[in-house]
């Protein structure tokens, strides 16, 4: 997850956690209005511009259109402690960013961490918001993503939304805006958080230590925290780059370990530039001349895209996972024979 491996906030050096956020976050705060909807790309930086923004909001001596990151308000927000803050996530990503545990259900026994946000936390939001602030400043509620709001929970925010108390501001986040409510989407004024130029991406992961930057951004789409997160996996360009001939090969041993969302990922990925490449086009994510020769019709292909596109979205499946990716690379390896022929 994106969020894992970077700062979240202005920290008391005043750097902002990721550069290119600088623009963007001088066009907030310029911007009237209560709620903001943030549209990003996963793997850009939206939860720490949202936290960002946030500070800024709150910080009670604001230098440069950014939070100042050393007044009372910025220690407090940086320790997660703001009264005046709040902060709504899925428990899955609370618990991957170590932000709280996962539950236990009524037997004692570990529950799995919820994908959605859940309408207790979302009316307890409400509940909160409606307080006098403690600080002066604002009340500053931050939703991220917006998508893991279910129906029920999206509906309970309208109002709020629609008619917030003095002082109450609202950050939304999402990276289809299209996936939203029409009613949460129009009572939004929205923001788009590009992602960096590669040049500039490259530069910022070097000095994260990543030295294949270029190539683990091709990888990732151009999204420079999932780039840094696959160098933190231990997958270098050259490791990436071997993917192809492992899957020609039947060679599931290739992803051992990875966590099974990353290698449906990677899967897709490559099913992807492999059509592209059976098509006469580029391909997006490896490098031409690490995939296999492409000759004759592209259904056996076509067959394992939607094999992948249904495992994708029945990813809370109790699967046995080992045999689920061995499954997967062996379709794909006969369909590559298939091409072959």
């Amino acid at each position: 997850m994106a969020g894992m491996t970077t700062a979240m906030n202005v920290g008391a050096d005043g750097l902002l956690p990721l550069p290119w956020l600088a623009a963007p976050l001088r066009q907030a705060l310029a911007q009237p209005g209560h709620a903001l909807l943030l549209v990003a790309a996963p793997g850009v930086g939206a939860l720490e511009f949202q936290l960002t923004l946030a500070q800024a909001w709150l910080c009670e001596a604001a230098v440069d259109d950014r939070p100042c990151g050393q007044c009372t308000s910025c220690r407090l927000f940086q320790a997660r402690t703001h009264p005046d803050l709040k902060v709504l996530l899925p428990e899955t990503l609370r618990v991957e960013l170590g932000w709280s545990e996962a539950g236990e259900d009524s037997e004692g026994g570990k529950k799995k961490p919820s994908k959605q946000i859940r309408i207790d936390e979302v009316r307890g939001a409400i509940d909160w918001i409606v307080k006098t602030t403690s600080r002066g400043r604002a009340k500053v509620l931050v939703v991220h993503p917006a998508e893991a709001l279910n129906p029920v929970g999206a509906n309970a925010l309208l109002k709020t939304l629609e008619e917030p108390p003095a002082g109450a501001r609202l950050l939304l986040s999402c990276s289809d805006a299209e996936h939203l409510l029409p009613t949460v989407r129009s009572r939004c004024q929205r923001l788009g958080l590009p992602a960096p130029a590669p040049a500039d991406a490259a530069a910022w992961l070097e000095g994260q230590g990543v030295k294949d930057g270029i190539d683990l951004l091709a990888a990732c789409a151009g999204r420079p925290l999932d780039a840094l997160n696959l160098h933190r996996a231990g997958v270098n360009a050259a490791a990436w780059a071997a993917l192809p001939r492992a899957l020609a090969q039947g060679h599931a041993g290739a992803w051992a370990g990875w966590p099974l969302p990353r290698t449906i990922d990677t899967l897709q990925k490559l099913c992807h530039d492999l059509l592209a490449a059976a098509a006469g086009a580029a391909p997006r994510y490896f490098p031409a001349g690490s995939l296999p020769a492409a000759r004759g019709g592209i259904a056996p292909l076509l067959a394992w895209a939607e094999e992948l596109n249904r495992v994708a979205r029945q990813a809370e499946h109790p699967w046995s996972e080992a045999l689920l990716v061995d499954s997967l690379v062996t379709r794909g390896r006969q369909a590559l024979a298939t091409l072959g022929r």
